[in-house]
């Protein structure tokens, strides 16, 4: 036996299928607060200063980006990659980034507040005179990063000049 529906009833039908499909990242976007770039290649880009709070970067690959100065604050980006990439300056503040690798960044000046890098990989950066005041660092590889004049988790040690892969 066949339904035949109204056309309002229809065009409801229509809608909350369309509401069901799960919205996906438009790569080609350009950078904004709050843009979904989750499994985007963005590798090499430049976005100098950009305002990307609260941007979703699940997934997503930054590497040898410029994002000097950016604002990150807030951004959902577990298991992105930003390897080589130019993040001096930049705001993270609150940001969730387990999982992410910033092999060899340069991160020299950037706020970590209360962001979670968990399981992080941060082999070889640059994070002189970076903030991580309330940060949850369990887990992550600081080996070879270079801490000096960063200030530690507690936002009360300043890290000395010679610390490479532990705050001195």
């Amino acid at each position: 036996m066949s339904r035949i529906l109204a056309p309002g009833a229809l065009a409801l039908s229509f809608l909350l299928m369309a509401a069901a499909v799960p919205a996906t990242a438009g790569c080609s976007d350009v950078s904004a607060p709050g843009v979904d770039w989750r499994r985007c290649l963005l590798d090499g880009r430049d976005f100098p200063n950009a305002d990307l709070t609260g941007a979703v970067l699940r997934d997503a690959s930054f590497s040898r980006a410029k994002l000097a100065g950016a604002k990150l604050a807030g951004v959902e980006g577990p298991d992105a990659r930003f390897t080589s990439a130019d993040l001096t300056g930049a705001d993270l503040s609150g940001a969730v980034l387990r999982g992410a690798d910033f092999t060899r960044a340069m991160l020299g000046d950037a706020n970590f507040l209360r962001a979670d890098l968990r399981q992080a990989r941060f082999f070889r950066a640059d994070l002189r005179g970076a903030t991580l005041t309330g940060a949850e660092l369990s887990g992550t590889d600081l080996s070879g990063a270079l801490l000096g004049g960063a200030l530690w988790v507690d936002g009360q040690k300043r890290c000395a000049a010679e610390s490479v892969g532990t705050c001195q």
